[in-house]
């Protein structure tokens, strides 16, 4: 039996004794780390907010397995905050759908969620009317012209089935049970309802597509109620790409039998934990490029030096080489030589292990290097 069949649906149940302990720590932790960020300054929080976004996008798709452009996902974000980051990069029409749905939830938090809302970032999500190869249908409730709403793996004709959603039939007044609820005065703590959220929603599955990244903005809106701010500093969708097979084994175990989701809430709560925990090394990375820009802050740079630091201070994956340089910069490699020995100069850069053709180069982060 799922637990949409049970005759209890959807009157959730758990274990207080259970959950009041992980709810209380996460609690703390969301203040704590909300006190910090305040603490950093208006254009460090700003920093803070675009790589949290930034990374909520990336992971959240990643967990469907879509890969999208990092520079795009930044870049689209920054400039609908308003944040300067320099030499923005074009966006794809799906990416900017999966930005505009997560902001759409995060910045209007205290907004309804209703019928027309969904629908608009569902539309978002799938501009082109099509998931992958296939059409489906957009801006609507599934009809299951197709069959059941099943989530299966393995190879054709060896499926394995791990979720039947109820039909189509009673998505209507199931979705309208979900939003009077979501809308209603709380009835438990907003943690809590985030993560109630999130199950109630991913179990009813009511798009042909999309419906775990939806389930997971619908999560953080009700994080962003909880905390009453629409700044985020930590990523729910970071630390269940990071976890997502524990993700998928908890989900599939809370939909099969009755309506006690405590082992989901604890589950939640934890990942919750673990994801404000993991926001630590996103303070320290904002931290350290402010530190490293203070250090360079009378210095000559051009504007192939800046970007290039930018985004190696951003995250920049691989080694770089001055042919990498070069390709980035769009100049010749003479010229990617010689940007790059001022920078070593300056003490900005440092040589790796190894030479020859070989030779890669990475951030400087001593903070008592000589600058010249």
């Amino acid at each position: 039996m799922y637990i949409w069949e049970s005759p209890d649906w959807p009157k959730f149940q758990w274990d207080e004794k259970r959950i009041t302990t992980p709810l209380s720590e996460a609690r703390h932790e969301q203040g704590r780390l909300l006190g910090r960020m305040e603490a950093l300054g208006f254009e460090l929080r700003e920093e803070a907010v675009l790589r949290t976004l930034t990374d909520d996008v990336l992971k959240s798709s990643e967990i469907e397995g879509e890969n999208l452009d990092p520079d795009q996902v930044r870049s689209s974000i920054a400039r609908r905050l308003g944040i300067d980051i320099g030499g923005l990069k074009p966006a794809d029409r799906d990416v900017e759908g999966v930005v505009e749905m997560m902001l759409d939830a995060t910045r209007r938090f205290d907004q309804p969620l209703t019928t027309d809302r969904l629908f608009g970032w569902h539309a978002s999500l799938f501009p082109g009317g099509r998931s992958l190869m296939a059409k489906i249908r957009v801006g609507a409730w599934r009809d299951d012209s197709t069959g059941p709403m099943q989530v299966v793996s393995g190879p054709y004709g060896r499926e394995h089935v791990h979720f039947t959603a109820p039909p189509a039939t009673r998505l209507a007044l199931e979705m309208s049970a979900f939003m009077d609820w979501f809308n209603g005065r709380p009835d438990s703590d907003q943690v809590l309802k985030a993560g109630l959220s999130h199950l109630w929603f991913v179990t009813l599955h009511p798009f042909d597509d999309g419906n775990g990244r939806i389930a997971r903005a619908i999560a953080d809106m009700t994080l962003a109620r909880s905390e009453k701010s629409a700044q985020r500093f930590y990523s729910l969708s970071a630390q269940i790409r990071s976890e997502r097979t524990a993700y998928y084994d908890i989900l599939e175990a809370s939909q099969k039998g009755p309506v006690d989701v405590t082992e989901w809430l604890e589950w939640f709560l934890g990942c919750l934990l673990r994801a404000i925990a993991s926001a630590q090394d996103t303070l320290g990375s904002v931290l350290a490029k402010a530190r490293f820009w203070e250090r360079f802050s009378a210095q000559a740079l051009n504007e192939r030096q800046i970007k290039i630091l930018n985004r190696m201070l951003d995250g920049f994956e691989g080694k770089l080489t001055s042919s990498k340089w070069a390709k980035l910069a769009k100049c010749s490699q003479d010229t990617a030589y010689r940007d790059i020995l001022d920078l070593l100069n300056k003490g900005a850069l440092k040589r790796n292990p190894g030479g020859g053709r070989s030779t890669s180069y990475d951030l400087e982060f001593r903070d008592n290097a000589t600058v010249t």
